[in-house]
Parts: C-alpha cells; sequence; structure tokens
C-alpha cells in the first residue's frame, strides 16, 4: 500500500489509498476508493481541525469541489507529538483519479493554519 505524505505548518498528513474491488462495479462506472488518513500535531500547543476542502479528479475529466466541516462528523482536537486517523471513501466514475485538498485547522491560542492535504493517486486494479 503507497503512502503519500506532507509536511506544513508544523503538521504532517498522510494518506494510503485502496481500491474497494467489492464496493465497486465496473458496469455501473462505480469504482470505490477508501482512502486512511493520519495527521500527526508537531506543533507545541494542540490543534483543532475544523473544516476540510478536497479537490477530486477523475480520468474522464470530471473535477469535484468538496467543502465541510469536520471530518467524519468531527472536529478533533490533536495534542503535541499525538495523532488522528480516520478512513473515508470516494467514489469515481473512472478507474482511477486524485484528490488533494486542504485542512483549515486553529491552535489553542487562536492562530488560524492552513494544512496541506497531498495530492495522491486513486488507481482500480483494473490499471495495474
Amino acid at each position: 500500500m503507497f503512502e503519500y505524505k506532507q509536511l506544513s505548518n508544523e503538521i504532517s498528513v498522510s494518506v494510503r489509498p485502496v481500491y474497494a474491488e467489492d464496493k465497486s462495479n465496473v458496469i455501473t462506472q462505480k469504482y470505490v476508493f477508501i482512502y486512511t488518513v493520519t495527521i500527526q500535531n508537531h506543533q507545541s500547543e494542540n490543534v483543532q481541525l475544523l473544516r476540510r476542502s478536497w479537490l477530486i479528479k477523475d480520468s474522464i475529466g470530471d473535477i469535484y469541489e468538496v467543502n465541510g466541516e469536520g471530518v467524519i462528523g468531527k472536529q478533533p482536537i490533536i495534542k503535541p507529538n499525538e495523532s488522528f486517523t480516520y478512513q473515508s471513501y470516494c467514489v469515481l466514475k473512472s478507474p482511477s483519479g486524485s484528490m488533494e485538498g486542504v485542512y483549515d485547522m486553529e491552535t489553542e491560542t487562536g492562530q488560524s493554519l492552513k494544512v496541506a492535504i497531498p495530492r495522491f493517486f486513486l488507481r482500480s486494479h483494473l490499471l495495474i
């Protein structure tokens, strides 16, 4: 399993995507990808994840933007030298694509942070 990683504002974000063949349907052009994200706080104070923004592209040229509060219904507070891991999914109409984005976070002293989510590639077993 390949891991994509990026460090910004002393917060590292790593992503491990996998193709979910058992949830996908090639006939109906439904390709499901599950991704696991780990956010590690390297700062000296707590940070809270408030919002996320995603840019999702598939190989047939469709582009989707997803914005919202927190992740998986949570706005986690991450302590110094600790991490938060969650799993989510994306459905594409094609067997490959990419995702990237940004988390809006805030330190316990009120400083706003933009934390990059690295671009990662989604590839079904059909392309391997």
